[in-house]
């Protein structure tokens, strides 16, 4: 099957029209819920339709994995309760974390979360052909209508994964289609399937520690009209460690900034073309302290070249 490598005006602006509509219509909640007396969090537009999306989401690889041990479920579906409370949407998973999406969805059946939710999860599969069942095996464990946003999962069968993902996506059944990579692998591949498909998403790894993502993905997202998703903010906590016996430098009062972790996604998301990062936490104080980061001023270009020349000379 040979793919389209843009999308009709007409056909873009309906599309766009309808995103707005189907934004629109979501109870206030939905959009942004926030914690009594907070004001909502600050959020970004995703660029083919407009749709505000917080600037800090949920991640899920590993800390949701925890099997069918009771108590662990419901830490994480407490967890889950604390990023919607505090104005969360957006959750990310794949098949390829073990328990973890059966874990998002009890919590989701716990706290009532259907309509708060931007659900982003991954087809993962070779051969393609099983790509179907998969998702809809994924669909039936969060016990979503449907999914907001499905990613191929590290390019694995892009081509083939990616046409299926375009025709569920003309029928409305997943609002947004992207592709994935983590670790700074395989950025070549993903630049060409930026360049010549009709993604809505990437999904890349970035952190105040390894920003190769700014040489060319991050700009190219902003050129073609591409949302971003940024996983490993905190390099699964190994930035955080190798940061943690250093002190916070003077100016990190400037970003309104009391810890490395806080002042790490605040690079993060203070990247223009980033719009959502996805840190996991099993742990209710950081998921809120991960989303009152996005609260107040966001670095400007000059402060984000002083912090990352900062950390080089740390780590």
């Amino acid at each position: 099957m040979t793919l389209p490598t843009h999308t009709p005006p007409r056909r873009r602006l309906l599309q766009r029209a309808l995103a707005l509509a189907g934004a629109a219509a979501l109870p206030a909640h939905a959009q942004a819920q926030g914690q009594p007396g907070e004001t909502a969090p600050p959020t970004r537009a995703i660029p083919r339709s407009g749709e505000a999306l917080p600037l800090v989401g949920l991640g899920s690889w590993i800390t949701f994995n925890v099997g069918n041990d009771a108590a662990a479920r419901e830490a994480c579906a407490d967890v889950m309760q604390a990023f919607f409370g505090a104005g969360g949407r957006l959750i990310d998973s794949s098949p390829m974390y073990g328990s973890s999406q059966s874990v998002i969805g009890h919590g989701l059946r716990r706290g009532d979360a259907l309509a708060r939710v931007f659900a982003a999860d991954k087809v993962w599969v070779s051969p393609a052909s099983r790509g179907p069942a998969q998702m809809e095996a994924s669909r039936g464990l969060w016990g979503v209508p449907r999914f907001d946003l499905l990613q191929v999962h590290n390019l694995l069968a892009w081509r083939e994964h990616l046409a299926v993902l375009l025709e569920m996506k003309a029928a409305g059944r997943v609002r947004y289609v992207g592709i994935t990579t983590s670790e700074g692998r395989r950025h070549d591949e993903m630049e060409q399937v930026m360049r010549s498909q009709p993604l809505d998403f990437v999904q890349l790894s970035y952190s105040l520690h390894d920003r190769r993502a700014e040489q060319r993905l991050l700009p190219l997202a902003q050129e073609r009209g591409i949302a971003v998703i940024a996983n490993r903010p905190f390099e699964q906590g190994s930035l955080l460690r190798q940061l943690q016996g250093h002190p916070l430098p003077t100016w990190a009062g400037e970003w309104q900034c009391t810890s490395w972790a806080q002042l790490a996604l605040k690079f993060v998301i203070s990247h223009p073309a980033v719009t959502c990062a996805i840190p996991a936490t099993t742990r209710v104080d950081h998921v809120r302290e991960n989303l009152g980061t996005a609260r107040g001023p966001l670095p400007d270009a000059a402060m984000r070249r002083r912090a990352a020349a900062h950390v080089e000379g740390l780590v």
